[in-house]
Formats: structure tokens, C-alpha cells, sequence
């Protein structure tokens, strides 16, 4: 079992930065693969960005590709979402997810954190 706890949610002015941390709890963090979803209020769950065990390889949706920036710190099992630039277009909860193995894929994540809002104001 992986807890997953998400922070740095908040309400952020457009052009502001943010950086969304996932504290994970458990089973050795860096035997899994790591990620962020995010649900935008009306619409469906969708993926943003996955990293790799090690931290070695990166996976983002077209959607925010140059946009996010997903890394990792296996020494503090935790996880981290960086966007700057933000816009409106970004409200949403954003969770972390966590699955076994290495393969930063867009789909198939078994464990999820409760999420944290994220309000960007125009």
C-alpha cells in the first residue's frame, strides 16, 4: 500500500508560478513510477505528466507539454508539479498518483491521493 498526499494547492493569480508537492508513504517510493491527473470543474479526469522510477525518463500530455514540469526526490519520496505561467485554462484538482513499476505511462495507476485545488484567477 502507497499513501499519497498532495500539497501546494492554493489560488494563484495568472502569471504566477506554483509547484504542487506529493509526499508518498509506504512501500519503497522509488519502486514506482509517479504522476499528476487533474479535473477541471465539468469535465473529464485527465492525464498531465508521469516520471519514471529513477526520474529518468519523463511522460507529458501534449495538452501541457512545455508547459509542466514533473520531477522527483527519492531520498524524500516525494513528488513535484511545476507550472509557471499559470492560467485560468489550469483550475482544477490536480491528484498525485503512484503503480508499481517503472514506465511513466499516461493510464493505470493504482493508487491515487485525495487531490488539491488549484484556483488560478484572471
Amino acid at each position: 500500500q502507497v499513501q499519497l498526499v498532495e500539497s501546494g494547492g492554493g489560488l494563484v493569480q495568472a502569471g504566477g508560478s506554483l509547484r504542487l508537492s506529493c509526499a508518498a508513504s509506504g512501500r519503497t517510493f522509488s519502486s514506482y513510477a509517479m504522476g499528476w491527473f487533474r479535473q477541471a470543474p465539468g469535465k473529464e479526469r485527465e492525464f498531465v505528466a508521469a516520471i519514471s522510477m529513477s526520474g529518468g525518463v519523463t511522460n507529458y500530455a501534449d495538452s501541457v507539454k512545455g508547459r509542466f514540469t514533473i520531477s522527483r526526490d527519492n531520498a524524500k519520496n516525494t513528488v513535484y508539479l511545476q507550472r509557471n505561467n499559470l492560467d485560468p485554462d489550469d483550475t482544477a484538482v490536480y491528484y498525485c498518483v503512484a503503480k508499481d513499476g517503472s514506465a511513466p505511462l499516461p493510464s493505470g495507476y493504482t493508487y491515487w491521493g485525495q487531490g488539491t485545488q488549484v484556483t488560478v484567477s484572471s
